[in-house]
């Protein structure tokens, strides 16, 4: 059984929501869907979802608890993790549960795409699934230009375990992608776990958690991968982040140079946005009436109407605002 899998809590209801709409109005009902819970705060969305007979979220906790030890044991071995995450925060473990959604690969689908709570889908999935019929790992995105958010790139050990060749190409985003069950046997893990504790450990970027461990299982194991940003003809790949301001909306779906987007992620907008702009903040955002359109879908009566002026979500604050923040007597929005 084919299926699409999410990360989510309640933080990230509003755009749970809209992705999932989104999921629905692609494939109607037929599409199954499963939500990994990044923590125990999923009153909402439970709720949200018990009405959608076709969407569940995972409750194996034999394999929640297997997958938190399997991490807590990789940064365990990392020689500057640890001190890295204090500089910005208390907690041991810097954004634990991202990594959740590696429960997909014990989870309830034969094969699934993931797509992050953050994106909205645009055209069916075909193609993904099709392509994993010659491979393992399937991806659609342009994370190879950037090497900086998924490995530390000054790490003479980086080249020693991947080639420059393999860096430039085989690295990918893990907001979306598309797999299959039990590709990552517990015997895998060990031996997985057993090279990050021989050195390979310091290789991995902090900063990135899941994304970077994902990048690393894929690669270090071997299994056969395809990026279609890489593989399809020039004519007719599209991009897919709101950081693109060249997408043209119609009818609610997204258009690269006349194609038709698989998927939007919205990278980089805090999930704090959403909720102030659903709560009826006027704030501007990319792609902001194509998020509201699908956040509404079922219930266009509560869309938020909006009378002022927008606001643009990356406004510089005011002269008084960085005055009193410099004094210290401001906090600024993150």
């Amino acid at each position: 059984m084919d299926g699409i899998c999410t990360l989510a809590n309640d933080k990230v209801y509003d755009q749970l929501v809209a992705l999932i709409n989104s999921i629905e109005a692609i494939y109607g009902k037929e599409m199954p869907v499963c939500v990994y819970p990044y923590d125990d705060n999923i009153e909402q969305i439970t709720q949200e979802i018990a009405c959608r007979p076709h969407v569940q979220i995972y409750d194996n906790q034999e394999s929640i608890h297997c997958w938190d030890e399997f991490v807590r044991n990789v940064w365990d071995a990392h020689p500057t993790a640890q001190q890295e995450w204090r500089k910005v925060s208390q907690e041991k473990y810097h954004r634990f549960g991202t990594h959740r959604r590696y429960g997909a690969f014990d989870g309830p689908f034969d094969r699934f795409v993931y797509m992050d709570a953050d994106t909205l889908l645009m055209s069916p999935l075909d193609k993904i699934f099709n392509q994993l019929n010659y491979h393992d790992w399937v991806v659609y995105d342009f994370q190879y230009t950037d090497l900086s958010h998924v490995y530390q790139e000054k790490s003479p050990k980086l080249t020693e375990v991947f080639s420059v060749a393999r860096l430039k190409k085989e690295i990918f985003c893990s907001g979306f992608y598309a797999s299959r069950k039990n590709i990552f046997p517990l015997e895998l893990r060990d031996s997985l776990l057993e090279n990050l504790r021989q050195g390979e450990a310091e290789i991995l970027y902090p900063f990135a958690p899941d994304q970077t461990i994902v990048n690393y299982m894929v690669m270090r194991s071997g299994i056969s991968s395809c990026n279609l940003a890489l593989h399809l003809p020039a004519d007719e790949k599209t991009g897919c982040c709101v950081t693109s301001n060249h997408f043209l909306g119609e009818d609610n779906i997204l258009y690269d140079k006349g194609n038709r987007l698989t998927y939007i992620h919205y990278i980089g907008l805090s999930s704090k946005l959403f909720h102030q702009v659903c709560k009826g903040e006027n704030i501007d955002f990319p792609y902001r009436d194509i998020f509201l359109h699908y956040r509404y879908l079922h219930e266009p009566e509560k869309r938020p109407k909006f009378t002022t002026k927008p606001k643009a979500y990356n406004a510089s604050p005011s002269l008084g605002t960085r005055i009193l923040k410099k004094l210290g007597l401001a906090v600024g929005h993150k």
